[in-house]
């Protein structure tokens, strides 16, 4: 097998202050546990920007570069730059920071659907909220889509490619593979592939065995095993640890962290995102697989390398 590349999404965009006070917010906030996860032995630090008045998802370039010269200053880590960002922001808000930042790898959405968190707003009265928006913002994802349509993808794809930034394809149901097979047979996207099977989001596939299986074996079919590396993970606890231990025996790899799983063990929350990593690493450590430090996973993932970013 691969060494396990291990990545640590920090904050995301669905993640609300109100279920952790360690979520991080602010900047240098976002920065430092991105080194710090690294240090516990994330390759990848995936990473969405926050607003450092009152911490709600922004694509604002200007909040980044604080974010992205912190990170690579202090570490070696693949700084993977989301393309999703957050609900309610444009498709063109969204992919401005490739050719902004050139990173050397940027989340991908496969396809449309309906990503929703407001069974969130039933778990916390009025005044727990830590900011004024929150409430609003979980309410709307009930009626809300996340736009991922042809014509994006298609000029996401050239996006990326223009700036040579290899693309993390996430699929949130088995759909979403058929597009990526269809953006391959189209010449749109090159092999090989880095997939991150995106299981437990309401809206999407769920978390159990049976999903991740089905993806896999629908990427090989559709794809070919030998054209694409793949990742898996799981919104929530104990889900994102499962699926973690699963891709760990099957060959994948894993993605963990505060944007997908807010608790270390049940009803215990993280207090960082290197918690979560560390116990990731543990967990194939007992299992018998070896990390990837992050030149290794540049050099299976086939990126351009940290010299030629654009922060």
């Amino acid at each position: 097998m691969d060494k396990l590349i291990v990545t640590a999404a920090i904050t995301g965009g669905v993640t609300m202050p109100v279920q952790s006070p360690y979520l991080p917010l602010t900047p240098q906030q976002i920065a430092d546990e991105a080194v710090r996860a690294a240090e516990a032995g994330a390759a990848s630090v995936h990473i969405h920007a926050r607003n450092p008045q009152d911490g709600k998802p922004t694509a604002d370039p200007e909040v980044y570069k604080q974010i992205l010269p912190s990170i690579r200053e202090r570490c070696d880590a693949i700084v993977c730059i989301t393309t999703g960002g957050g609900i309610g922001l444009s498709t063109e808000e969204r992919i401005r920071v490739v050719p902004a930042f050139k990173p050397e790898l940027a989340t991908f959405n496969m396809g449309s659907m309906n990503f929703s968190i407001h069974p969130i707003g039933a778990r916390y009265a009025e005044q727990e909220y830590r900011y004024a928006w929150e409430k609003g913002y979980i309410e709307a994802s009930r009626d809300a889509v996340f736009r991922n349509t042809f014509a994006d993808l298609e000029h996401f794809c050239k996006t990326m490619k223009e700036h040579s930034t290899k693309p993390e394809c996430e699929c949130y149901d088995v759909g979403h593979i058929y597009n990526t097979s269809f953006l391959v047979r189209q010449g749109a996207l090159d092999l090989p592939l880095w997939l991150q099977f995106v299981t437990g989001v309401l809206g999407g596939i769920g978390s159990a065995l049976e999903d991740i299986m089905y993806m896999k074996h629908t990427a090989d079919r559709l794809i070919g095993a030998e054209n694409y590396r793949w990742s898996v993970i799981g919104a929530g606890y104990p889900q994102q640890f499962q699926v973690a231990t699963l891709a760990i025996m099957m060959g994948g790899h894993v993605r963990v962290g505060l944007e997908d799983n807010i608790f270390v063990e049940r009803g215990v929350l993280a207090t960082s995102n290197a918690q979560l990593v560390e116990k990731a690493v543990r967990l194939a450590r007992e299992l018998g697989r070896e990390i990837a430090t992050p030149d290794e996973a540049r050099q299976l993932l086939g990126l351009k390398g940290m010299d030629r970013v654009g922060f």
